[in-house]
């Protein structure tokens, strides 16, 4: 995938998704980026910077992967561990949402 397209797309989703987020209650006197809205932001950011970085990384790493296995078939479970390697990285950056959206 084009990396452009993934970060005009991440882009696109945080132009969304901060108007929802940085919805406050009438009266409120708090600044944009305090309270509910600054953690559901810092949630957001948590997933989909992490989700950002595995996909960069999956691209350099799925590449070099087809290309050892199309050389040697006996590379293709070394290839595989490589691969789900970074996706951990998501996984971190869940937890870490699921960590602050508790505290809302």
């Amino acid at each position: 995938m084009n990396l452009k397209l993934v970060f005009g797309l991440a882009l696109a989703a945080f132009v969304v998704l901060t108007p929802t987020a940085l919805a406050q209650e009438a009266g409120g006197t708090e600044s944009a980026f305090a309270g509910v809205g600054g953690i559901a932001i810092g949630a957001g950011l948590a997933i989909g910077l992490a989700g950002l970085g595995t996909g960069i990384a999956q691209r350099d790493i799925g590449a070099a992967a087809v290309g050892a296995t199309a050389e040697n078939e006996g590379f293709l479970g070394k290839s595989l561990i490589y691969v789900a390697i970074p996706e951990t990285i998501v996984i971190f950056g869940l937890l870490v949402a699921f960590q602050l959206v508790g505290k809302i």
